[in-house]
């Protein structure tokens, strides 16, 4: 049971807003070092400096890490969920794929929510509203990226196709993520990414011989954000998200990934802001907004 929508602070509304900056800068991030990076290379440097910040806050917090091995099996499977296969496939599909589009793709994780909520676990009620905030948000997200960002789908249909599976792994990641309530935020967080970690360091080394790569000074910078503040603080974010917006709620962010990149184009690049870009901005707020509406009681 997840608590009554009546009942969530203002606060987590907030924070869902700051998940979806933090996510939404990462494509920008991913584009810049996986340029000079390979893409597992990546992101095992991602998941390891988020570890150790995380291991870090652990250490002040003096939290400590579950004792029973099922846990830490279903801490695995979120692993692989959340970052082991979906941040690597995005990381892969982007090497192929535009930013905008990626976007579009990976934003798709609402609807795989609501389709494996419906077929399968069938773990929180799905009413009509969250329906029709799912596909306006989607819709959004299209007009912000523009049909012109959509030219290239079809064209390079591996990259793009990593890109979805990406997106189906993060909605299982939001189902799948009820599990852990009584752990807390920090502890769920930190231990995913150690697993990762161990995970995707070999795979690293035996697949890409990261040693012989010579990153910029711009590609280790883009990775240290990524790490620390793109994933260990989003992750943070995230878990206790799921608990109190539910997977569905979590997941909505997706759509506002998009204007994130809007809002950098403007500050960064003095970009304007085109009507079909502001009406796509209202869409994916509305989806936002239909997903989350408080209800009585949500399952």
């Amino acid at each position: 049971m997840i608590p009554a929508r009546s009942k969530i602070p203002v606060s987590e509304y907030g924070l869902l807003l700051l998940l979806a900056l933090l996510w939404g800068s990462s494509y920008l991030l991913i584009k810049v070092a996986v340029t000079e990076i390979s893409p597992v290379t990546l992101m095992a440097a991602r998941v390891t400096g988020a570890a150790l910040f995380l291991l870090l806050v652990m250490r002040g917090r003096k939290a400590r890490f579950p004792r029973r091995a099922v846990t830490w099996r279903r801490l695995l499977i979120q692993a692989f969920l959340n970052s082991i296969g979906a941040w690597t496939l995005l990381a892969w599909g982007q090497q192929f794929v535009d930013a905008g589009l990626a976007s579009v793709l990976n934003s798709t994780s609402p609807i795989f929510v609501f389709v494996f909520t419906i077929l399968v676990t069938r773990h929180e009620a799905i009413p009509a509203r969250k329906i029709v905030g799912a596909l306006l948000g989607i819709s959004g997200v299209v007009l912000i990226v523009g049909l012109e960002g959509l030219s290239g789908l079809g064209s390079q249909v591996a990259g793009q196709l990593a890109c979805l599976a990406g997106a189906a792994l993060y909605a299982g990641a939001a189902i799948y993520g009820k599990h852990f309530g009584s752990l807390g935020a920090l502890t769920t967080a930190t231990a995913t990414m150690v697993l990762a970690s161990i995970v995707l360091v070999p795979a690293a080394l035996v697949v890409e011989q990261p040693w012989l790569l010579g990153p910029s000074f711009k590609a280790i910078a883009a990775t240290l954000v990524l790490s620390i503040f793109c994933t260990g603080i989003a992750l943070l974010i995230y878990f206790r998200l799921i608990q109190t917006l539910g997977s569905m709620g979590v997941a909505s962010q997706a759509y506002l990934r998009a204007g994130v990149g809007v809002g950098l184009g403007m500050v960064l690049l003095g970009e304007t802001l085109t009507l079909s870009v502001s009406v796509g901005l209202a869409a994916a707020i509305a989806g936002v907004v239909l997903i989350n509406w408080p209800t009585a009681r949500a399952l």
